[in-house]
């Protein structure tokens, strides 16, 4: 057993006795050590019912001849970050949470791992570091909020954050607003539409790391709970089997998790997470792969905000294995990977079938027959930007306007809530990517204020930042290179004529080259907006969006 560098023979009496001083008997130190990497805390909705999927999962471990032991993550609620400074520190946690666990886990010398995050950021950190640790490892999530209710309708949380546009455009009242705060997040849970933290959640699944239902079953089931019970029983059979995540999360799982993500219109930050999910597996992720697939790959679900269904909806229609067994029919998925189950994909998903066709599209009855992402390139972006397609209305597919440029997010929402943004505008926010924020902060408010005042047909949005999944609309982020280090998207000036065309995966600035070449020569890099603390170390380490924002020694 790894443990066994700890628990056994007597140069471990030392070590022993510090799990003496736990209370740990003998009988504990002989089983394997498990750990279960909890992300608990009383801050995030999505992370307060963590606590009771974690004893759940203790229940399980022990139940199957294992010693749980439990040790903490971190984790922040975009929701209550947003639109602020906090904002900076959202998506650089996803690096701490996958360098402290990496550090607890090496330090204590566990023999597996169960991991219980939730929300956007956890989850991702926490695949990586399992990628880095390599020993038997079994997600288990707290599971999606239920939808919210408001006058006969159902919500979630961009409808919260669209009600303040509709409020400041004068279409609903104060008392109206408040209904929608009060009833709009009714239980606890990861927020319910095809956010990033169901994203990652269902693509959990999908990359074989964790069991059926662990991105759908709503937190407040009760079979959420057993599910959490069978996670830390299966980690043992993984541990007796020695299969490891890297045994499942290869490069053929990762182009799977990006082929379900086409069919279910997953957030625009999974084409984050994969690609430095990837990295730590030694592969090399081009964004353009999203391209190939999505070409290939019909967009199945649309969920909120891209549609009316929720996350409790897509688990009564058959969850994740239902969405992949549609996909199967057209041989889409590589079926021969290895799953936490013990057996393949095809062996997993044979037989889960579609219950709802009105939440899963058959295969042959597609909203579209490409997938939900696109990566837009051209002298804009020459890396790429990101887009979520199937948020898209179908008047914006194509679009050309005006640039309004601003250099930080608050001055982009005073303009927008200020009705100096007309239609046919593209609005540009730069400075705000992985070095420049520094910290890549989502854009919800200003793509929320633009759909709430009734622009979200006619209005565009592109940043070098990124979006929340709960935005919709035109909004193109990781325009990539940032505007920190020169990229394009520095240069735009106001007024400057943009060309978006989704269909043919372009972004254009009607600028000539030698135009753009001038203006170059006269850019200067602007100060850090950071100089201090963690933020700063992380500025000068990370790579643009396109590379997934992962961390690099900067070269000398």
């Amino acid at each position: 057993m790894r443990s066994d560098a700890v628990t056994k023979g007597a140069q471990q009496a030392p070590h022993r006795s510090l799990f003496h001083a736990l209370g740990m008997t003998q009988e504990e130190m002989d089983r394997p050590l498990v750990g279960i990497v909890s992300s608990y805390n009383e801050i995030v909705p999505g992370h307060m019912n963590l606590d009771k999927i974690v004893n759940a999962v203790k229940q399980g471990v022990a139940m199957a001849g294992g010693t749980p032991i439990v040790f903490p993550a971190i984790a922040v609620c975009d929701g209550i970050a947003m639109g602020h400074i906090g904002m900076k520190y959202s998506l650089v946690t996803r690096d701490l949470i996958a360098d402290s666990t990496e550090a607890m886990a090496m330090a204590h010398q566990f023999d597996a791992l169960v991991m219980v995050p939730n929300c956007d950021k956890n989850v991702p950190g926490l695949l990586m570091a399992a990628a880095r640790i390599n020993v038997p490892t079994v997600f288990v999530s707290g599971g999606p909020m239920l939808a919210g209710h408001v006058q006969g309708h159902k919500t979630s949380l961009s409808s919260m954050f669209e009600a303040v546009g509709q409020y400041t455009a004068g279409t609903i009242t104060e008392e109206e607003l408040r209904e929608y705060e009060e009833k709009t997040c009714p239980t606890c849970g990861s927020c319910s539409g095809m956010y990033t933290a169901n994203s990652m959640n269902c693509l959990t699944e999908v990359l074989g790391m964790g069991l059926k239902g662990n991105g759908t079953i709503p937190a407040v089931y009760s079979e959420r709970i057993s599910l959490a019970k069978h996670a830390g029983m299966q980690v043992m059979e993984m541990y007796r089997r020695n299969i490891r995540p890297r045994d499942i999360m290869t490069k053929e799982a990762i182009l799977n998790a990006l082929t379900v993500d086409m069919a279910l219109g997953c957030s625009t930050n999974s084409m984050l997470h994969l690609p430095a999910i990837a990295h730590e597996i030694g592969m090399d992720f081009d964004v353009s792969f999203a391209n190939e697939i999505s070409a290939k790959t019909p967009n199945l679900c649309h969920l909120a905000p891209a549609g009316p269904t929720y996350i409790e909806e897509l688990n009564e229609a058959g969850g994740v294995y239902a969405v992949m067994n549609e996909l199967n029919k057209k041989g889409l998925l590589y079926t021969d990977c290895m799953t936490v189950t013990g057996k393949t994909v095809g062996e997993n998903i044979e037989g889960c079938v579609n219950k709802n066709p009105e939440v899963i599209r058959p295969i042959d009855h597609p909203y579209s027959e490409t997938g939900g992402l696109a990566v837009l390139k051209g002298n804009l972006a020459p890396d790429g930007g990101v887009v979520k397609r199937s948020a898209v209305c179908e008047e914006m597919m194509v679009h050309e306007g005006p640039a309004r440029v601003f250099d930080c997010e608050e001055d982009a929402i005073a303009a927008i809530k200020g009705g100096k943004i007309v239609e046919g505008d593209v609005v540009v926010i730069r400075y705000e990517g992985p070095k420049g924020g520094p910290g890549m902060r989502e854009m919800l408010n200003p793509t929320s204020a633009i759909a709430g005042m009734g622009l979200g047909s006619s209005v565009a949005l592109i940043t070098d930042g990124r979006f929340s999944g709960a935005s919709r609309g035109a909004s193109i982020g990781h325009i990539s290179p940032e505007a920190a280090v020169g990229g394009p998207i520095a240069l735009v000036e106001e007024g400057d004529i943009i060309q978006i065309n989704i269909p043919d995966l372009s972004i254009n600035l009607k600028v000539s080259d030698e135009e753009l070449k001038a203006r170059k020569e006269k850019w200067q890099p602007r100060q850090p907006k950071v100089t201090t603390g963690y933020l700063a170390r992380y500025a000068a380490m990370v790579t643009s969006g396109n590379r997934g924002a992962i961390l690099e020694v900067p070269k000398k």
